[in-house]
């Protein structure tokens, strides 16, 4: 599982025109891709990476700021163009496992009282964001 999670002071999604999932103050916006071998015991260890990670400013992390989280799936961080100019995506989890993982994600952060907000899955989304920093990071678990 892959998540960029950057540090904003706002971000929405957008579907047809619709926001979807926003976060009106300062927080994460995650982009989470799922791999075609990850399992639920995954997404238990990136929510809680994502809950602990202290990029928001001065160190704190969403535990300890009580920071919201904007989640937005995201299988293009599996895409691979090691060969030729199209990316390959057969090391993403195909739709229906892949939304099962997201939601677990989702899940375990909501289970830790975090405000999660998300955009809608498998759906054409536009990601407004306002970078605070910039500061982004890759988690890989």
């Amino acid at each position: 599982m892959r998540a960029v999670a950057a540090r904003v002071t706002k971000a929405d999604v957008t579907v047809d025109g619709e926001v979807v999932g926003a976060i009106a103050e300062p927080g994460l916006l995650v982009l989470l891709g799922v791999h075609k071998d990850d399992t639920p015991d995954k997404a238990v260890t990136m929510a809680r990476k994502l809950h602990e990670l202290r990029i928001l400013r001065d160190e704190e992390s969403v535990a300890t700021s009580a920071a919201p989280v904007l989640v937005v799936s995201q299988f293009t961080l599996y895409g691979d163009t090691r060969k030729g100019r199209r990316p390959s995506w057969s090391a993403a989890a195909p739709p229906e496992a892949a939304r099962q993982i997201f939601d677990s994600v989702v899940s375990e952060l909501r289970a830790r009282d975090v405000r999660v907000s998300t955009g809608e899955f498998g759906a054409t989304m536009k990601v407004r964001s306002v970078n605070d920093g910039p500061f982004t990071v890759l988690i890989e678990v």
